[in-house]
C-alpha cells in the first residue's frame, strides 16, 4: 500500500467487514490509554501515523472496543533499537496489558538484544513462540502484522510470512506457559475477549493501516 491510500478501506473491505481503527488524523475515536478514558500525550499523531514519541505522559494504549473472535492488521515501523508490542484479549483489573494479553513482539532485531534469540524476535508470540530468522525488515522500513484468532487458534504473520501458529487449549500451549514468565500471571491468555493493545515500551514506534475485522 503507498502512502496516498494509507489509513483508507476500500469498498470490498467495507463490504468484507473490516473496520478501520485509525483514519491517520485523529487516534481518539477507537483508542484511550490503558485503564484511562482519553489518549496519552506522548502518543501523536504525525504525518498519518499513530506514533509513541518518548519524552511526554505515556504508557500503552487499548481499543475502546473490545474482540473475542477477529483478524486485525497494521504496519509498524520502529526506530533503531526499539521494541513494542501488539497485545489482545486485554482485560483492565490488573496493573498492565501483558498480564492478561498475549503480545505479537515488534522489534528491531538487529539492534536489540531480544532479537538475539527468536523467541523475542520481531514476530514471535513473546517469550512462548519463536520467529523464524528474517522476517522482519529492518529498523526504520515498514513492516505488517497480521494477527488471526479463532477461539483458541491463533495465527501471527509478518509480512507475509507466518511467524507463528498455537491453539491456547492445546497441550503445548500449557506446557510452553508453565514454563515462562507468564506461569506468575494467572489471568494471563484466560480471557476469551478483550482490548487490543499497543505497547509503550519507551521507544519510539509509529503505526498506520490499523483495521480489524471481527470474526461472527
Amino acid at each position: 500500500m503507498n502512502d496516498a491510500n494509507a489509513n483508507t478501506l476500500s469498498d470490498a473491505e467495507r463490504a468484507a467487514g473490516w473496520v478501520l481503527l485509525f483514519d491517520g488524523k485523529d487516534a481518539a475515536p477507537h483508542f484511550r490509554g490503558y485503564r484511562k478514558q482519553s489518549m496519552p500525550g506522548a502518543w501523536k499523531v504525525i504525518d498519518g501515523t499513530l506514533s509513541f514519541v518518548p519524552g511526554g505522559e505515556g504508557g500503552d494504549i487499548v481499543t475502546r472496543e473490545q474482540y473475542k473472535d477477529f483478524e486485525f492488521i497494521c504496519d509498524w515501523r520502529v526506530a533503531p533499537g526499539g521494541n513494542s508490542g501488539i497485545m489482545w484479549h486485554v482485560g483492565e483489573a490488573h496493573s498492565y496489558p501483558w498480564e492478561t494479553g498475549p503480545e505479537m513482539q515488534i522489534l528491531d532485531d538487529a539492534a536489540h538484544v531480544d532479537g538475539r534469540t527468536p523467541m523475542t524476535s520481531a514476530g514471535a508470540c513473546y517469550a512462548l513462540y519463536p520467529a523464524p530468522e528474517g522476517a522482519a525488515k529492518p529498523a526504520g522500513a515498514w513492516n505488517t502484522a497480521r494477527i488471526l484468532v479463532q477461539g483458541p487458534k491463533v495465527e501471527l504473520w509478518l509480512n507475509g510470512v507466518q511467524t507463528a501458529s498455537f491453539d491456547t487449549s492445546s497441550d503445548d500451549w500449557k506446557k510452553r506457559l508453565a514454563e515462562s514468565k507468564f506461569k506468575s500471571m494467572p489471568a494471563f491468555a484466560t480471557l476469551d475477549k478483550g482490548h487490543i493493545a499497543l505497547q509503550d515500551h519507551g521507544d519510539l514506534v509509529a503505526f498506520r493501516n490499523i483495521r480489524i475485522r471481527p470474526i461472527q
